[in-house]
């Protein structure tokens, strides 16, 4: 696999450079077409590129060729090119066949590299039409894309709020807290003793410096699995129970860049709610986003509330709630779901 990673890469850098050269030199714009059609005559030359299944050389010269056109489409967009760029033996980590050339059984089978041990980890289910190996921190993986039908969950009735924090992971509107796992406060300390060793090793060259690395790679690598796994869980878990899924529709990368920067990257709620989505959709629930403006200086009974961020009790003197401050988000956050949801539904029937 290593092999075909290099033979991938060198392929990839060459094909970079042909269509750079190729304008500079002639103005010729290069596709991938045009790049594809050389492949049988590499092969006579080159025996190490034979050994490759063809449609993963193909899926390299693909890459290349997305690769400028988005260069182009943000250079229509006016935003920041980036042109395409060589890629070095670190940077390059993975190789994918399209199509066909693999076979999933006792083993997994690789056209031209052989059979390979796998720890399967659930039951691949629907067509498998993709399938891409990865390197990642001195593991391999393999990634099945594969084409599935819903599975629907049997209907409720029921609804819910989710107000996400720092204090805790999140606070459902029926008082139901889920703790906040820190996952990367928690490993600071391991962290900081890694990052040493790496500044330590002077020579950016010396296989110290790369175990150290490797070894600072697999730290950062363990905190995402962590919380990946986590965020799988909990979502999972309110998808089940809950039919609508009301959450507020944040600026997460405004708030990413204030004075709780640290905390908002560790529970990483972007990814949380993404998974909430795709979920919702999957299993035949409703997930609604609504203006977060006001949710935790408000209370449902349409008072203002205003609340300081170290005020972490809500009390209304107009309807007698007594709760805590982001339980008293997460019942707003429900109450404008559902008089969105409300006024969605009449204007649906006006239309009708």
């Amino acid at each position: 696999m290593q092999k075909t990673l290099d033979v991938c890469r060198e392929l990839y850098n060459a094909a970079l450079q042909e269509r750079r050269d190729g304008y500079r030199i002639a103005k010729a714009k290069l596709n991938y077409y045009s790049q594809a059609n050389q492949l049988s005559e590499i092969k006579e030359v080159r025996p190490d590129i034979s050994d490759v299944h063809s449609q993963v050389l193909q899926d390299v010269l693909r890459r290349v060729d997305k690769s400028f056109k988005a260069f182009f489409q943000r250079i229509k967009r006016h935003q920041t090119p980036g042109f395409p760029r060589f890629q070095g033996k670190h940077r390059y980590d993975s190789f994918t066949y399209p199509q066909a050339g693999f076979s999933v059984g006792g083993k997994l089978q690789l056209s031209k590299i052989g059979n390979i041990k796998i720890k399967l980890h659930r039951e691949l289910k629907g067509d498998i039409k993709t399938l891409s190996i990865k390197r990642e921190t001195g593991s391999w993986y393999a990634c099945f894309s594969c084409v599935v039908e819903p599975d629907a969950l049997p209907a409720l009735d029921n609804t819910v709020g989710i107000d996400v924090g720092v204090e805790s992971y999140a606070v459902l509107s029926n008082r139901e807290e889920i703790p906040n796992p820190r996952w990367y406060r928690t490993a600071q300390a391991k962290l900081r003793r890694a990052q040493r060793k790496v500044a330590r090793r002077i020579n950016k060259r010396s296989n110290r410096r790369r175990k150290a690395v490797a070894l600072l790679a697999q730290i950062h690598r363990d905190i995402f699995n962590r919380r990946n796994d986590f965020q799988h869980k909990v979502s999972h878990d309110i998808i089940r129970r809950f039919q609508t899924i009301f959450v507020e529709d944040l600026n997460i990368k405004g708030l990413s860049r204030g004075i709780l920067s640290k905390s908002v990257h560790d529970a990483s709620w972007g990814s949380f709610l993404n998974k909430l989505a795709y979920k919702a959709e999957h299993a035949g629930r409703q997930f609604i986003q609504v203006n977060p403006r006001g949710t935790s200086q408000r209370c449902i009974c349409g008072t203002a509330n205003p609340k300081k961020l170290s005020n972490r009790e809500h009390v209304c003197r107009e309807c007698g709630l007594v709760t805590t401050r982001d339980h008293a988000s997460a019942l707003e956050i429900q109450r404008l779901g559902l008089s969105l949801q409300a006024s969605t539904v009449e204007q649906l029937v006006s239309v009708a």
